[in-house]
């Protein structure tokens, strides 16, 4: 029987974003891997394990605070994206495709808050 989290479409689009920073930062020069790498693999994993420890609770109230976080997670790997691109690690390209995909997660994600709020 699969767990409440992995029927969740935030959860799986949040695990596939982050399988697509694992697999953009191995090209970011090594003097990054405790930095830039880390930081921006760390946030984007943060996303997909917020929502799933979230799912697992009691109440809509606690599952809520959990997206939350995931959501400033998010908002985090946006941040990395913009050092990212300004140090010319990712082009405007894929700079561009990574930005709107967490944005549209962004905005799914603060869907499910406002109704679980309601």
């Amino acid at each position: 029987m699969p767990f409440k989290f992995e029927k969740l479409k935030i959860w799986q689009i949040a695990l596939e974003l982050a399988g697509e920073i694992s697999d953009m930062v191995k090209a970011f020069p090594k003097d990054e891997l405790f930095i830039l790498t880390f930081q921006i693999k760390r946030a984007s994993d943060s996303v997909v394990l917020n929502i799933t420890e979230g799912s697992t609770l009691q109440s809509d109230k606690e599952f809520s605070r959990f997206l939350v976080m995931a959501n400033r997670s998010a908002m985090e790997v946006i941040g990395c994206l913009y050092l990212a691109k300004q140090r010319k690690y990712i082009d405007q390209t894929v700079f561009t495709e990574k930005y709107t995909k967490y944005e549209n997660l962004i905005i799914k994600i603060q869907s499910l808050i406002n109704s679980l709020n309601k």
